[in-house]
């Protein structure tokens, strides 16, 4: 990946850049990925999605990583850190969305680079995620290293 640089993002950030990151979760149901919404999408139902995550930012339960091109968020990541104390060491990926725009430019296996390097700055060593079997995602996810823990059919319902 070239010309990009990955920001770490404040809940005041994510506050600034909503616009950005409602369009660009929406990309991502309108693309069918399995990011836990379902269309049609309610008025605002994205919106409180990120004002949640800039609350959780705020307090330390989340960190997000983004991608700009051209000044416009193009892709993230989250780091959700286990809260619990018999969970230290563990962590759980969240979102990572890359606009179909910027697809296949490695935008978002950086991100997952970036993501295990916050992780482990942060002490954890274990990160879970989930995804749609034989999706795209779940494709990017193998070639990064990421193991098949195991399958739930009809998990979640189709976007």
């Amino acid at each position: 990946m070239t010309g990009y640089a990955i920001e770490t993002m404040t809940g005041g950030g994510v506050r600034d850049a909503i616009a950005d990151l409602v369009a660009l979760l929406q990309d991502a149901v309108e693309s069918n990925a399995s990011v836990g919404y379902v269309l049609p999408l309610a008025d605002g139902e994205l919106e409180a999605f990120w004002h949640e995550v800039a609350l959780d930012i705020d307090d330390g339960l989340r960190h997000l990583l983004v991608v700009r091109e051209q000044g416009r968020i193009v892709g993230t990541v989250i780091l959700a850190p286990a809260t619990k104390s018999n969970q230290a060491h563990r962590a759980e990926v969240q979102k990572l969305l890359v606009l179909r725009a910027a697809r296949h430019r490695g935008i978002g296996e950086a991100l997952m680079r970036r993501v295990e390097v916050l992780a482990a700055t942060l002490g954890r060593w274990l990160l879970t995620l989930d995804t749609r079997a034989a999706s795209d995602a779940e494709r990017l996810y193998s070639r990064c290293g990421y193991a098949l823990a195991g399958s739930n059919p009809d998990y979640a319902t189709d976007p």
